[in-house]
């Protein structure tokens, strides 16, 4: 069948599209969405893609050859498309959409308010609760010493949090108070209520560069000197001096009463960044950037649009003014769907600066942007050719019908036979997808292509369920695979085909990879294929296969660890902290099995008396001990084995 003819088979009669607005979903034989998009008239948009096959773009022609349905929602508003397009992209992940990710984690600072005495931490982790977050920040160093400057400024707690319960509860200052390192209530120096008052200021002086906690300061300082208390003034001048230097970091770049972020954009025919700055009360707070390979025909603006919805995902709230460097086509309908997540109210206005400061700061961010686009474009035009052409060759090696866009790998790793755990990794587009990644307990097996077996059925078995229920794919885990290899030769490639057979899946490619020779076995085929050792398909396969051995061991790593702290944890007096503090001092199972007598007793929590309970508990026997001794080579040895 042609492209054309192809289309021709989802295409909806002309009158069926309404005008109305409304967004859109392609999706393949699967249910997968692969692409989502709006429209105020969805009948002249989706008419676009049914244009004859050589006047679209090439990322639009895959899509469609994938494609083997098109549907739509019609909503009442731009407003509602524009909400409903971005929520569905993000729930879905189609393959063809724009994904703005940032370019890497951000670090930011963060002062844990829910604890009784707060701290000031450094994090990449957006999601801890109760955390008031200031940032993000693009350089993690000058971020540690801005942290410094803070702690310094506004002495509070700064150990962690065992040592301040236990400082608590003894009565004792903490092992940090003890050095001059905390200023927390465990360094028994102020009340819970006074350390709170002082975190306040903290918040207050990062959220505005309130000026009163230095005037403060300076006031102490001169009091204190005027008294001849010179210790006093030398410390009251430190912390000044830290607060000044704090200042100076964050310029004044506007008004003290201005809140706005500003997006820059930069883009070609194949590639897009952005970049914001965070502006609070005429500071810059933070700065972001993100770079996307444009898919599509999607505008400049299109992609703004994007960009800024997702930079207020979660609970992050947009400012009253936000400044763009082109204007979005949806303006008005992005300016109310932003207003909606301003729990307090008011307006957020969307506007392009012309003149002044804020023309000069779009300047720096439209150049940041650039930046970043042409150091991306440097770094990732080798990677994406080779990508692009790894997954072409590997069609044309294993005669798949279309590239492997979605690789799945299964792998099984044991000890000796004991433990046996299995790892599922997954690579979009020749790039790991790590969100998807699975683990599997194998209880009962007799060898590693029984355990193959049974994990690729426990797969077949979850690709099924949705298409058995009539159901629409609606997590990464539920996407199909084009292709499934699993690590081994001849014997693991026969026992996982048999499991594919058995839950009826045809439309899945299979393939193995052996050890000794690298070579590629396929279903059913006694030769295996043999692919050249500077192949950038033969690389991806062993990036695949290599990525699924390093999760399964760490699987296997984490229940060997779980199962010692099981056996701990038997030992009368030694509860669940005491068990994690023990193996948080020694730092992993084999360093714990090893230790003396002597070591064990210096662990934190243990005496002698119970240091000689441990060291009998773990006292292995003579078979044990051998197990123990070629663990290690063992581990690797034994990992996706190849069985003659």
């Amino acid at each position: 069948m042609s492209p054309d003819d192809h289309r021709l088979a989802f295409r909806p009669a002309q009158g069926e599209i309404p005008t109305s607005p409304g967004v859109y979903r392609f999706s393949d034989k699967h249910g997968r969405v692969l692409y989502i998009g709006k429209a105020k008239n969805l009948r002249a948009r989706l008419a676009n893609y049914f244009q004859p096959m050589h006047s679209l773009m090439p990322r639009t022609r895959t899509m469609l050859s994938l494609a083997a349905k098109v549907d739509w929602t019609i909503v009442a508003t731009d407003t509602e498309s524009l909400v409903l397009e971005h929520t569905w992209i993000t729930e879905f992940k189609p393959p063809f959409n724009v994904q703005f990710k940032d370019d890497k984690t951000y670090p930011y600072l963060a002062v844990t308010l829910r604890e009784a005495a707060p701290r000031l931490i450094i994090t990449r982790n957006e999601r801890i609760r109760g955390a008031r977050y200031f940032g993000p920040y693009p350089k993690v160093w000058a971020l540690r010493e801005t942290a410094v400057l803070l702690q310094q400024a506004f002495p509070i707690r700064t150990c962690n949090d065992a040592d301040y319960k236990r400082a608590m509860q003894s009565g004792r200052p903490c092992l940090a108070g003890q050095i001059g390192r905390c200023s927390g209530p465990c360094s028994q120096r102020l009340t819970v209520e006074e350390h709170r008052e002082r975190v306040g200021e903290l918040v207050s002086f990062l959220a505005g560069g309130d000026r009163s906690h230095l005037r403060r300061l300076q006031r102490s300082m001169r009091d204190a000197a005027a008294e001849q208390r010179y210790e006093d003034a030398a410390r009251l001048r430190d912390q000044v001096q830290a607060v000044e230097h704090v200042m100076e970091k964050n310029a004044v770049v506007l008004g003290h009463d201005v809140n706005l972020d500003v997006f820059g954009l930069r883009a070609d025919e194949l590639a897009a960044a952005a970049h914001q700055f965070i502006i609070r009360a005429g500071r810059i707070r933070g700065e972001r950037s993100w770079i996307v390979d444009v898919e599509l025909d999607d505008s400049p603006g299109t992609l703004l649009e994007q960009v800024i919805q997702s930079a207020y995902e979660g609970d992050r709230e947009p400012p009253p003014q936000i400044l763009v460097s082109r204007l979005p086509e949806n303006a008005p309908e992005l300016e109310e769907a932003l207003s909606r997540r301003r729990p307090r109210g008011g307006r957020v206005r969307v506007r392009v600066p012309e003149r002044g400061d804020k023309a000069q700061l779009m300047e720096r961010a439209v150049l940041n942007a650039g930046e970043n686009l042409i150091r991306h474009k440097l770094k990732r035009a080798a990677d994406l050719t080779a990508r692009t052409d790894a997954l072409a060759e590997l069609q044309r090696a294993l005669g798949m019908e279309e590239p492997p866009l979605r690789i799945e790998c299964i792998d099984v790793s044991h000890l000796q036979g004991t433990g046996v755990v299995a790892s599922l990794v997954v690579f979009e587009d020749g790039l790991p997808a790590k969100g998807a990644y699975r683990k599997y307990r194998v209880e009962e097996t007799r060898d590693d292509t029984d355990s193959i077996h049974q994990v690729v059925s426990r797969r077949a078995a979850q690709l099924n369920h949705a298409r058995e229920n009539g159901e629409q794919p609606s997590g990464i885990y539920r996407d199909r695979p084009q292709l499934i290899i699993v690590d081994g030769g001849e014997p693991q490639v026969r026992a996982a085909a048999r499991a594919l057979d058995e839950a009826g899946i045809s439309d899945v490619a299979l393939c193995g990879i052996a050890k000794r020779l690298e070579e590629i076995w396929l279903p059913g085929d006694p030769f295996p294929v043999i692919l050249p050792r500077t192949s950038e398909a033969l690389f991806l396969v062993q990036r695949v296969r290599d990525e699924a051995h390093r999760f399964a061991i760490a699987f296997q790593r984490q229940r060997r660890s779980t199962s010692i702290a099981s056996r701990l944890s038997e030992i009368p007096g030694l509860g669940p902290k005491r068990v994690q503090g023990l193996l948080k001092h020694f730092g992993s199972v084999a360093r714990l099995r090893a230790a003396s007598l002597e070591e064990l007793s210096a662990a934190p929590g243990l005496g002698p008396k119970l240091a000689e309970q441990v060291l009998a508990h773990l006292e292995p026997g003579p078979a044990a001990e051998a197990k123990l001794e070629v663990g290690v080579s063992a581990e690797s040895a034994s990992h996706g084995e190849d069985s003659e």
